[in-house]
């Protein structure tokens, strides 16, 4: 695949695309395939009952990281910070502790967004090149998605981050408790009529995206006639979706921004909030 033009390979565009939505499912099995991060999810949150409510303040969280001015994203993110001020709890047995300001956790959290949304990107416009791929990466370091995390918190550079992310994955261990979790993340009730159709399709792009070690943790079926159709829908996406109307590929960011600007947050001009 042809490395991808330098208007698809910055911050703004990749995050700005509808077509990170996708990844949602990969990024949240990723985060509670940690033990600690998935132990806080399940003794503090109710996927089952508000999944929607819960995807609507991500995606919030996420475009005002990127997009809105400093005052607006200020107050989205204390929104959060008081959200996760109750979620801690010490090391039960053989349960590990877990706080949500633990910058460890805060960075693996994170650090599955950006490899999730970038991931994407790639399979759909094709691979970054090297100066926008470590110019991507830079920007995400800085962007508000860190809450507490520091930038220089972060794996210095691209290949720094992919040694992090590789040792990662064998400390991931799903148990009983996150493969309800992903059950709901799934197979969610309460989904708008309309969404519940594209449901197969969502299961399937999310197991297709996971690391094998991890699809195999949580028990998610795959074989080869699977990972066909798998490929099939990856392939449909990178020769239809570029082609789609900006409208429609920016839409979801056009929605968030909007509901913010009516909440009293101004997010006029649609910058990126990067600074270093």
């Amino acid at each position: 695949m042809a490395i991808q033009p330098d208007r698809h390979a910055d911050l703004r565009s990749i995050a700005g695309e509808a077509l990170s939505l996708a990844g949602a499912g990969r990024a949240l099995l990723l985060q509670i395939a940690h033990p600690a991060v998935g132990r806080g999810v399940a003794e503090h949150s109710d996927f089952a009952a508000r999944i929607v409510d819960r995807f609507h303040a991500t995606m919030t969280f996420v475009y005002a990281a990127v997009f809105a001015p400093p005052e607006a994203f200020d107050a989205v993110r204390r929104q959060v910070d008081r959200a996760h001020r109750p979620v801690h709890a010490v090391r039960s047995g053989d349960l590990p502790a877990y706080n949500a300001f633990d910058p460890q956790l805060q960075l693996w959290v994170s650090a599955t967004l950006y490899a999730t949304m970038v991931d994407l990107n790639e399979r759909v416009y094709g691979p970054l090149a090297t100066e926008s791929r470590e110019q991507v990466y830079d920007d995400f370091r800085h962007l508000g998605l860190n809450l507490q995390l520091r930038p220089e918190a972060w794996p210095a550079d691209t290949a720094a981050f992919g040694r992090y992310w590789d040792g990662m994955l064998p400390q991931l261990a799903v148990n009983e408790s996150t493969r309800a979790l992903a059950e709901q993340i799934l197979r969610p009730r309460g989904v708008p009529v309309w969404l519940r159709g594209a449901l197969p399709a969502s299961r399937l792009v999310t197991t297709g995206l996971l690391p094998a070690s991890v699809r195999t943790q949580f028990g998610l079926p795959w074989d080869d006639r699977i990972e066909q159709r798998f490929d099939l829908r990856m392939r449909w996406a990178a020769a239809a979706y570029p082609h789609l109307p900006a409208a429609i590929r920016h839409r979801p960011r056009d929605v968030y921004l909007r509901r913010l600007q009516e909440a009293g947050l101004q997010t006029a001009g649609l910058q990126p909030r990067i600074s270093k």
